[in-house]
């Protein structure tokens, strides 16, 4: 299989676009076209994980973090980066990151979490705006339903639980070609009347380019009349952390050690208990401290998430319970996330879980 029969599946399940502006998702190192027999599902690159590819023959590594943030001048082996992307090189091992594009995916590593902590009715804890655009296209009706199928199939129409939505109108076209043109209907250099059906629907902006051509080789008309409209509104499908309930309530305490198992932490930072029961909870993989605001206007009662600072805990002001469980304990499982997303595609494909532990964080 070469490296972008993989590559590609994830960014269609994770797409690039969603990434922050700080980050560096995609093929960090390789040649996209070179074939493979297997890869290595890991959270962090480091030089033992590079070690354990060539051991298991993993031609490519998928990782969560990049290797690679900033831009690198020299290569030289001065520190942990260089040396392993050296190291790399010479065994002709690719790496690829899939970063905060999986963690803005309702199925991606807030997802993943949900799920550990057997969380029901999740949802993304706050949506991504900018995100939705609106299409509007002109189809003589007998080509509408084969256009509005197109457009479907390319990501278009949902909303929600929802999908295939679209608004339908019933109007009159006319166009005149001229002698160069070919018609669908009419006669060149003829004005032309038609029946059409004004279709509106919409999609998310990273899908414009895969819905556009959808609707372009749908589409019986010579030129095709659309237009294309930014929305103000929220795109509940994507944006940063989750909130899910518990299916019953529980002690607080009897949460936290749910929390130590689950994600087998030896401590848990949190913050003062509220004597109360335990209910909605929100997380986030990583470092969520951005999202304290929006879990606690949720109604969260837990917000379990990493990499508080001291005076960041003051913030919770005895409406929530921050529940800091560190950054690789609440990450951990997207190795398993990798292995279960690729596995289910490539069912004969190699995917080896790594077995090194690389969280640098330990404790006494």
């Amino acid at each position: 299989m070469k490296i972008k029969d993989i590559t590609n599946f994830l960014e269609d399940f994770a797409p690039l676009k969603l990434q922050e502006s700080y980050d560096n998702a995609g093929l960090i190192l390789g040649d996209k076209n070179a074939e493979i027999s297997s890869v290595l599902v890991t959270l962090d690159v480091t030089e033992a994980i590079v070690d354990e590819a060539i051991e298991k023959k993993a031609g490519l590594i998928i990782a969560h973090h990049p290797i690679v943030f900033s831009g690198l001048k020299k290569i030289t082996g001065k520190n942990y980066i260089e040396r392993t992307l050296i190291k790399a090189i010479k065994n002709d091992v690719a790496i690829y990151a899939a970063h905060t594009n999986l963690d803005s995916v309702t199925g991606g590593v807030n997802g993943k979490i949900c799920e550990k902590l057997g969380l029901k009715d999740c949802k993304i804890l706050q949506s991504s705006g900018d995100m939705l655009k609106k299409l509007v296209t002109f189809v003589p009706v007998d080509r509408a339903e084969k256009v509005r199928e197109a457009v479907f199939t390319a990501g278009a129409g949902h909303i929600g639980n929802y999908d295939s939505c679209s608004f339908n109108i019933h109007g009159q076209g006319t166009f005149r070609g001229s002698e160069t043109t070919n018609p669908y209907v009419g006669k060149k250099g003829e004005q032309h009347y038609e029946n059409e059906i004004r279709l509106e629907t919409i999609f998310p902006s990273y899908l414009q380019g895969k819905v556009i051509n959808a609707l372009l080789q749908a589409h019986p008309y010579e030129e095709v009349a659309y237009d294309i409209y930014s929305l103000d509104n929220k795109f509940d499908q994507i944006g940063a952390g989750m909130i899910g309930s518990l299916p019953k309530e529980k002690e607080e305490k009897t949460f936290l050690r749910q929390l130590k198992k689950t994600f087998d932490v030896k401590m848990i930072r949190h913050t003062a208990l509220q004597d109360k029961k335990v209910k909605k909870i929100a997380v986030c993989g990583g470092s969520g401290s951005f999202l304290l605001n929006q879990a606690i206007a949720a109604g969260a009662d837990f917000f379990v998430t990493g990499d508080f600072k001291y005076h960041q805990f003051f913030d919770a002001e005895n409406k929530i319970v921050i529940a800091d469980i560190g950054h690789f304990e609440g990450e951990q499982f997207t190795k398993e996330l990798f292995y279960e997303i690729l596995t289910n595609k490539f069912p004969k494909f190699a995917v080896h879980l790594s077995e090194v532990n690389t969280n640098p964080v330990f404790y006494f």
